[in-house]
């Protein structure tokens, strides 16, 4: 049966989402959602971009955007960005490009270019940061979908009774958050935990680190914390 996997913020970390994708093995007829922030902090964004351009062509990939990748193209088309963003994780970007904003190839800048702000399926909606839930997603706040992270303050189901898959929040313990009605899969992979795919129909999860290792763990039953 065809799989819609979701894959939580990436940050650059090209060894832990190359053994990921080992790991899930995505084939044509699979939908495979990144949550956005693909870019900065972690140690190879130029070889993250490289990987998902070559799942282009062996499943359904369907990139979202996140705020780094805002602030990256804010940097780029305005120097008096530029700062906010190599304070904000761009100056490692900006590293696994040889340090200079030229190298970066028409490719990887058009990959980049056409995110998609969220992504709906027949039964998840897939956002980045947060959502209204009263509001379609095509009618959602940038700052709130890109921008504003979640923690006590817990939105209430959407309006149209789908579970919402969503990153940005980093977890640090690196464990899921399971909300019931909404799933944080952001891992904190950058900060020495895991990098983590759900497939969101059969729950199954699997994590990635930056040593290389594998794992799959067990979905977690609802928290509420």
């Amino acid at each position: 049966m065809p799989r819609t996997i979701a894959i939580g913020d990436i940050h650059g970390c090209d060894t832990a989402l190359a053994e990921l994708l080992n790991a899930i093995a995505p084939e044509k007829q699979d939908t495979v959602v990144t949550l956005g922030d693909l870019v900065d902090r972690g140690p190879n964004t130029a070889g993250v971009i490289e990987l998902l351009l070559e799942q282009m062509n062996r499943c359904h990939l369907i990139p979202l955007i996140g705020n780094h990748e805002i602030m990256m193209f804010s940097g780029l088309e305005n120097r008096r960005q530029m700062d906010f963003w190599l304070q904000h994780g761009g100056m490692a970007t900006l590293a696994s490009y040889g340090n200079h904003p030229q190298n970066i190839p028409a490719s990887h800048r058009s990959f980049l270019g056409h995110c998609l702000r969220h992504y709906e399926s027949d039964t998840h909606l897939f956002v980045h940061a947060n959502y209204d839930w009263q509001s379609p997603l095509d009618e959602q706040d940038d700052a709130l979908i890109f921008w504003q992270h979640i923690y006590d303050e817990v939105p209430p189901p959407h309006l149209s009774g789908k579970r919402v898959i969503i990153g940005h929040t980093p977890q640090f313990d690196g464990r899921i958050r399971n909300l019931g009605h909404a799933v944080l899969i952001d891992t904190y992979c950058y900060g020495n935990q895991w990098l983590t795919a759900l497939d969101v129909d059969s729950n199954r999860v699997w994590q990635a680190n930056n040593l290389g290792e594998v794992r799959e763990t067990e979905f977690p039953s609802r928290e509420f914390r």
